[in-house]
């Protein structure tokens, strides 16, 4: 069993970053089986990865000190699949305090940035590189460190320990690929797959529950049946984790290319941090604007929203409160259902969840505001593009949000409700004219100020604020230029 991509999302197709065919044979010597070491049989068939030279110099001075390095991790992973590479990681058979001498004796600045457990840092011209000694976990009674780390007698016992088989290849520019777990055959077919027992995995980091949910929404993959079933069966675990990790996972899983069909799959492994998620899971949206229920409603909605936190948070909030406000009535012999007020409860939710988790305090700011005025109808004139942007008080990039949040809101409801992602981008227009002609929409851009009204003889206080709300009314109404004589005469009316 599989849990995974919805063949009819519109992902780009899986393909293997070295061979336009999709396939991966060069990297297999003939005669080799699926799952068993890969190492190049003529150097001119093997494959060959984008290795920065930071890596391919590290390489060299490990190799250097009777030494044997590998690149390992994602940056393997990712280079197959033809992603964007990031970092790379670097595995050896030498102890760490071996590692440190040759890096400095070679220039290199080195930090012990996990010697307990054989990993040290090393930096060349303000690139990082992490390497690790060859070891072996014992027990994880903390649910994230090992007890007890011995070294590793080759690199195949090192990846045993990785958490998925796609993470738990090594490569070598001269010597190639090694797969001892089939990791290429589960990125050939788009799966995430535990190395060995998945129960032994999750239980030894719980937090690789999150991160098999992650992968899924960054690469787009299926999720093994038996390692979606020791996710269930794991998830009580995540009690263990802290905030901090949990808000990472969870952040770069809703940022994802492939959400939509991650979070409709991963639903119920992730209730056990998002609990709120449960009531939307299932519950039908009973309206003529509505084909799908909250949860795929919203799965969708955050699918089409751009890739950056503020967006894909607001989305995945935005009709979170529907449970709790949906009501049914009868209109014309037929039942209908409304949730009259959900905006507010989304927003109270959305609150709860990000004081619950460590959201930095700029997202906890934001979102809930998208999430509250999200529903407000604002006409496609310059007017009501203005008095919006004040209600957002006068920022242009959470205009620019909530356009982007209406535009996802509307392609995820009915095919009929596809004009108004139309709508959202007529007032982006809008506001950009605004912004060009230098129009107020804000207090701060008035021509007179707070001293201004004072100076009227109105006392200092809320009164101050109130004629100031009045002039900016009076500016966008056109009742008024924004000049100093002609608003010092309407606040004079005024106060």
């Amino acid at each position: 069993m599989k849990h995974g991509r919805n063949p009819n999302t519109s992902a780009r197709p899986f393909q293997f970053g070295n061979d336009p065919d999709g396939g991966f044979s060069r990297a297999i010597v003939d005669g080799s089986t699926p799952g068993a070491p890969t190492i190049p049989g003529e150097a001119e068939d093997a494959v060959r990865l984008p290795l920065p030279a930071v890596a391919r110099e590290a390489l060299s001075i490990l190799e250097g000190t009777d030494g044997e390095g590998w690149c390992v991790g994602g940056f393997v992973r990712d280079a197959l699949l033809g992603r964007e590479i990031h970092d790379v990681d670097v595995a050896t058979n030498l102890p760490w305090t071996v590692v440190r001498s040759a890096f400095q004796e070679a220039g290199w600045k080195t930090v012990e940035t996990g010697a307990a457990h054989g990993t040290i840092t090393v930096i060349r011209d303000g690139e990082p590189l992490e390497i690790t000694t060859y070891r072996c976990d014992g027990t994880y009674s903390d649910g994230r460190h090992p007890d007890l780390v011995t070294p590793a007698a080759t690199i195949e016992e090192d990846l045993l320990r990785r958490d998925f088989t796609v993470n738990a290849l090594a490569y070598h520019p001269e010597r190639g690929l090694i797969d001892p777990f089939g990791g290429i055959a589960d990125l050939e077919a788009g799966i995430i797959r535990c190395v060995g027992d998945p129960l032994t995995r999750f239980s030894e980091d719980a937090l690789r529950i999150l991160r098999a949910c992650r992968f899924a929404s960054q690469l787009g993959f299926s999720l093994d049946g038996a390692t979606f079933d020791a996710m269930m069966a794991s998830k009580h675990l995540l009690r263990k984790v802290s905030g901090e990790r949990v808000y990472r996972e969870l952040e770069r899983f809703i940022c994802g290319d492939y959400v939509r069909d991650a979070l409709m799959t991963c639903v119920d492994v992730l209730a056990f941090v998002l609990p709120e998620l449960v009531a939307m899971k299932d519950c039908p949206q009973v309206t003529k604007y509505h084909i799908y229920d909250v949860l795929e409603h919203t799965a969708w909605a955050v699918q089409h929203t751009p890739p950056t936190p503020i967006t894909r948070w607001a989305a995945l909030f935005h009709d979170m409160g529907k449970p709790a406000a949906a009501f049914f009535e009868v209109r014309d012999g037929e039942e209908v259902e409304h949730f009259y007020g959900h905006p507010w409860i989304s927003e109270q939710l959305a609150c709860g969840i990000m004081h619950r988790l460590p959201f930095p305090a700029w997202l906890r700011r934001d979102v809930p505001v998208l999430v509250r005025v999200h529903d407000d109808v604002i006409p496609a004139n310059g007017r009501a593009v203005r008095r919006a942007l004040g209600r957002l008080g006068g920022r242009p990039e959470m205009f620019e949000a909530l356009c982007d949040l209406k535009r996802a809101d509307a392609l995820a409801q009915a095919p009929f409700c596809a004009p108004r992602a139309e709508l959202a981008e007529e007032l982006r227009r809008l506001m950009r004219e605004v912004l060009a002609a230098d129009e107020a929409f804000s207090v701060k851009q008035l021509a007179l100020d707070g001293r201004d009204i004072m100076a009227l003889g109105v006392p200092a206080g809320p009164e101050v604020g109130r004629i100031l709300d009045a002039c900016l009314d009076g500016v966008i109404d056109g009742e008024v230029p924004n000049e100093p004589e002609a608003l010092r005469a309407f606040a004079r009316s005024l106060a």
